[in-house]
């Protein structure tokens, strides 16, 4: 850790216990309610110590295990219940078959596969690293995606070097590196398991609204899947045009070099062939659960084959799949296609990350922080709704350039429910485009994970990646805003002029 980082931790660590204290015991938001400020201290606490990483994000989390109970917000028992339901199944089940994914090499054989099919010009292996990235990304996390690509693009980008010359690579090479980063942060949208904060908004939905319709997998995917189009298509445009190399240095073929690693990979394994159908069996079973409404047709999803289909959700069926992994024999060890050394590969901090943010979430709700805070933003009723929802896309998208998207996303969510209850509007449309938006930061390499991986091969500076993110940074403001307003409206049956008996607070 260098010292600028460790001054950093330093500050943060006193500078949020010296506020929270302030807050603590100088401050009454309501002299009836005192929990109300007892969390909004908790809440200011967590948020400084994970802006700042004063202490590993994952023990930050932890603070409302110890803390809520103390101040009389939550009992130990429910508060610790927060840790671990449905969507941390749905996450550790797609992340258990992502890492059998990898450990079969069945993620690097996709990648090539999309490489040797979209093409050898200089638009179409962008085209194809950057599918290949947003694809992949969908069903597993985009720092694996990154970090699996990288050494791909890299022997490109050699090769390339090896016949233009480095100058004449140069500008080229960084479209490539991010179109790789952007690309992983797009597709991690379009999918429930694609990205941390996606789950962190269906589960918090959950905890304010637990009688309103749950948010599928299959539903997610309907509506944010068209995010993600416009979006690959207007950054790989943009990316290319911007960065591509003149025709009369192109005079090679690199076909030659995605066939032979392919060929290195051989031939299709036994146990790649397992994994690549449990892969597409999950995500087929996801997206087919429950009935799917085109309006014009409906297909029936497949639990309603089951006695008891109310009782089965995503994580479910995430947990099925990935336990029939440990059940199928390899025939290159004896042993299982999957085991636990390989599984404990588990990001158990992210699952605490998400667990700390869960209970915050109750914590706002029970104290009523979260309704304090709409009706302090109760002025909002005055604005159309679509200013609203680009006001709050702008603010999430650059203030996740400095803070973790989750992190973020967990402590903005209860206040967009507050805020959505106060002026009677219904709550999917402020907080969903805010979830997207905690992903769609470009400009820094702190902003995200597979950002940061593109910055640390050396090969890109820091202004060259500020310069192109923030034009796609204000790109996807936009386009998040109207997608969620009105492809959003059809996709979750939002009736701007009805404030849903679901969102009134029982």
């Amino acid at each position: 850790m260098n010292w600028n980082q460790l001054l950093k931790n330093k500050a943060g660590l006193f500078i949020g216990l010296l506020v929270s204290l302030f807050v603590l015991l100088f401050t009454n938001l309501d002299s009836q309610n005192p929990n109300i400020s007892r969390t909004l201290a908790i809440a200011i606490l967590m948020a400084i110590w994970w802006m700042t990483e004063a202490v590993p994000l994952a023990v930050t989390s932890l603070l409302p295990v110890a803390l809520f109970p103390i101040f009389g917000i939550m009992d130990g028992k429910t508060v610790s219940s927060a840790y671990f339901n449905h969507v941390i199944f749905l996450f550790i089940g797609g992340f258990i078959i992502a890492l059998a994914m990898q450990k079969w090499n069945l993620h690097k054989r996709i990648a090539l596969k999309i490489l040797m099919f979209t093409g050898i010009s200089p638009g179409r292996i962008l085209l194809g690293f950057m599918l290949s990235s947003a694809f992949l990304s969908m069903w597993i996390s985009n720092t694996a995606t990154a970090m699996m690509m990288i050494p791909i693009v890299l022997s490109i980008i050699q090769k390339l070097e090896e016949n233009i010359g480095k100058k004449g690579v140069y500008k080229y090479s960084i479209g490539l590196l991010l179109g790789i980063a952007y690309a992983a942060s797009i597709g991690g949208v379009a999918t429930l398991v694609g990205t941390p904060p996606n789950l962190s908004f269906a589960r918090i939905f959950q905890i304010y609204f637990p009688n309103a319709p749950s948010i599928t997998f299959a539903s997610w995917f309907v509506f944010a899947l068209p995010i993600t189009i416009v979006l690959f298509v207007v950054t790989w445009t943009f990316l290319y045009y911007v960065f591509r190399p003149k025709k009369s240095e192109w005079k090679f073929d690199l076909k030659d070099s995605f066939q032979s690693q392919y060929k290195a990979l051989g031939k299709m394994k036994f146990e790649e062939n397992i994994v690549l159908i449990d892969f597409v069996g999950v995500a087929l079973l996801w997206l087919f659960r429950k009935n799917l409404n085109f309006g014009f047709i409906t297909i029936p999803g497949w639990e309603n084959l089951l006695e008891y289909p109310q009782l089965i959700n995503d994580g479910t069926v995430a947990i099925f799949m990935a336990i029939l992994l440990f059940a199928i024999p390899s025939r290159k060890s004896g042993k299982q296609i999957m085991n636990w050394k390989t599984a404990n590969k588990l990001p158990w901090n992210i699952v605490l990350l998400f667990g700390g943010g869960f209970a915050l979430a109750s914590g706002f709700k029970e104290s009523g922080l979260s309704i304090w805070f709409g009706e302090q933003l109760s002025f909002a009723a005055n604005f159309p709704p679509i200013l609203v929802i680009a006001s709050i896309c702008f603010m999430l998208t650059f203030l996740t350039e400095l803070t973790s998207n989750t992190a973020t996303t967990e402590m903005f969510l209860p206040i967009l429910a507050g805020l959505a209850i106060t002026i009677e509007v219904n709550p999917l449309l402020f907080m969903i485009p805010a979830t997207i938006s905690a992903s769609m930061a470009f400009m820094l390499p702190v902003a995200t994970p597979p950002n940061a991986i593109i910055f640390g091969t050396n090969r890109i500076k820091m202004g060259q990646m500020a310069r192109t993110g923030i034009l796609l940074n204000l790109i996807g403001i936009v386009v998040v805003t109207l997608i969620s307003y009105y492809w959003g409206q059809y996709v979750f049956n939002i009736d701007l002029s009805v404030f849903p008996d679901w969102a009134i607070p029982k």
